[in-house]
C-alpha cells in the first residue's frame, strides 16, 4: 500500500507530522511513540520513523529511553527558563544587527506575517499561532549574517511553541502579543533600535511570567485538598 505521506522525504514527513501531533496534543506529554504503530500508520517501514524519533529527540520533543522507545517529552519551569534565557541573551543580539540592513521590501514582510498572526488570533487557529509568531521574530533576525546564533533561535522558537501554546490560549495573551509584535516592528521602521531591543526583552520575559503564573497555578489545583 502506498504511504498517505507523498513524495516528501518520508523521515522528514514523518517528522512534521508527529511534531504537529506533539505539539496540538494529539500525542500528549509522557505518551509513548512506538515505532511499529507510527509505521502502520503512516505505511512505511520502521526505518524512516526511528530516524524521525531520532531527529525529534534532537528537538526536544521526544526522550528515548533504554527499554521504552520514545517518549514525548514533559517539560518543568527550570527547562522553560533554560529556553527563555537563551532568548533574552540572543535574540535582542540579532534584531540589533539585522535591522540595520532591511529595506522596505523586509518591512513589508514583516508586516504581512504581522497580518497573518493577527488573523490567526481572529480566526482562533491555535495551529498557526506558535509557526507564525516564530516567522514573525525570525524574519526581524534574518539579515543579522549570524547563521550559528539564528539556527540556535530557530530552534528555540520551535521549542518554545509548545510553550506558548498553553501560555497564548488566554485571549489577554493573545491580544497583548499582537499588540507587542506591532511596537515592535513599529519602532524597527523608525530606526529605534535600542528601543526596539529593549521592548523585544520586554516582550520575551512577559511570556516567560505568564508560563510561570499557569504552572503555579496548576501545582496549586493539584495539591490543593479534594472538596468533601
Amino acid at each position: 500500500m502506498k504511504s498517505p505521506l507523498g513524495h516528501r522525504t518520508l523521515s522528514a514527513a514523518i517528522v512534521e507530522e508527529v511534531r504537529r501531533g506533539i505539539l496540538n496534543g494529539t500525542y500528549p506529554a509522557g505518551e509513548q511513540l512506538r515505532q511499529d504503530v507510527l509505521a502502520s500508520t503512516f505505511q512505511v517501514s520502521r526505518i524512516p520513523v526511528r530516524e524521525a524519533l531520532i531527529q525529534l529527540e534532537s528537538e526536544g520533543l521526544v526522550v528515548i529511553e533504554p527499554h521504552k522507545g520514545a517518549i514525548v517529552s514533559t517539560f518543568s519551569l527550570e527547562e522553560i527558563d533554560d529556553v527563555f534565557d537563551l532568548r533574552v541573551m540572543l535574540e535582542p543580539r540579532l534584531l540589533v544587527k539585522s535591522i540595520a540592513r532591511f529595506k522596505a521590501a523586509d518591512f513589508a514582510e514583516v508586516s504581512a506575517l504581522d497580518a497573518e498572526f493577527k488573523s490567526a488570533i481572529e480566526a482562533q487557529d491555535v495551529a498557526r499561532w506558535g509557526l507564525l509568531n516564530a516567522k514573525f521574530h525570525l524574519a526581524l533576525y534574518k539579515h543579522a549574517r549570524l547563521p550559528r546564533t539564528h539556527a540556535i533561535v530557530a530552534a528555540l522558537l520551535q521549542t518554545s511553541d509548545r510553550f506558548t501554546r498553553i501560555q497564548m490560549r488566554s485571549g489577554r495573551a493573545l491580544d497583548r502579543a499582537e499588540k507587542e509584535h506591532q511596537q515592535l516592528l513599529k519602532l524597527c521602521q523608525q530606526g529605534q533600535t535600542k528601543l526596539a531591543s529593549e521592548h523585544l526583552v520586554g516582550h520575551i520575559e512577559k511570556v516567560r511570567k505568564d508560563l510561570h503564573a499557569l504552572f503555579k497555578k496548576r501545582a496549586s489545583a493539584v495539591s490543593a485538598p479534594a472538596k468533601p
